[in-house]
């Protein structure tokens, strides 16, 4: 495998490229775990825990835990990972007996976690791995970090405050390729109102209905 793209993009290059080579397989090409990343992506995940932490506390010196803990949560979680590492283009690297496997969400997040163990692993030096996280990250960490609102949460108290009906949410369709599908969900409150989101998952495509349901009713602007 000709990592040497890659490992410009990581800005990290491998003295071990084998480290390199686990942190991109996934079991199902072989599961022996020395050779799959799953114990890499267990070590790794720390890594990355630690390093956001550090850098929330430094970043927001006046910000209380609860809103620190927020701001971790969105930096850490999959959707976060997979996003930054695909945007690397490491998906092209993987290596998985299915090839729709590597686009999903949860893979290139383990992808990505093992990749800061392998890069600790390599380097010897944990301050290595966590200057790759503060790269690939730091750009993410004031407008990404900030907690969404929790719109399907808003419709619910409007609708029963208005004493509306409960609002009911119903998906419409699929669309696009396995490895990034489209969600359209349609959202009504009684006969009155009614609003349609999307997104690549049903959960954020229902947050988008609800939250174009909210700007229908004069709840909040467009």
């Amino acid at each position: 495998m000709d990592t040497k793209d890659l490992e410009e993009r990581l800005g990290y290059q491998f003295l071990n490229k084998k480290l390199l080579e686990q942190a991109l397989t996934h079991s199902s090409v072989t599961t022996d775990i020395h050779r799959n990343y799953e114990r890499l992506e267990f070590l790794g995940d720390r890594i990355l825990g630690v390093t956001i932490a550090d850098m929330l506390c430094n970043t927001f010196q006046n910000e209380p835990e609860g809103a620190l803990a927020q701001r971790f949560v969105c930096l850490v979680c999959k959707d976060m990972v997979a996003e930054i590492m695909k945007g690397l283009g490491v998906s092209d690297f993987i290596k998985t007996v299915n090839a729709c496997v590597k686009y999903k969400a949860n893979v290139l997040c383990d992808v990505g976690e093992a990749l800061i163990a392998a890069i600790y692993l390599d380097s010897g030096a944990i301050e290595t791995a966590q200057d790759f996280v503060k790269r690939h990250w730091m750009a993410h960490i004031d407008k990404k970090s900030r907690p969404k609102k929790d719109y399907k949460t808003m419709l619910q108290e409007k609708v029963a405050a208005k004493r509306l009906p409960a609002p009911l949410y119903r998906m419409l369709k699929k669309t696009g390729p396995e490895h990034e599908p489209v969600f359209s969900v349609q959202v009504t409150v009684g006969d009155k109102f009614e609003a349609v989101g999307s997104s690549g998952t049903i959960r954020h495509a229902e947050q988008d209905a609800a939250e174009k349901m909210l700007v229908e009713m004069g709840v909040i602007d467009a």
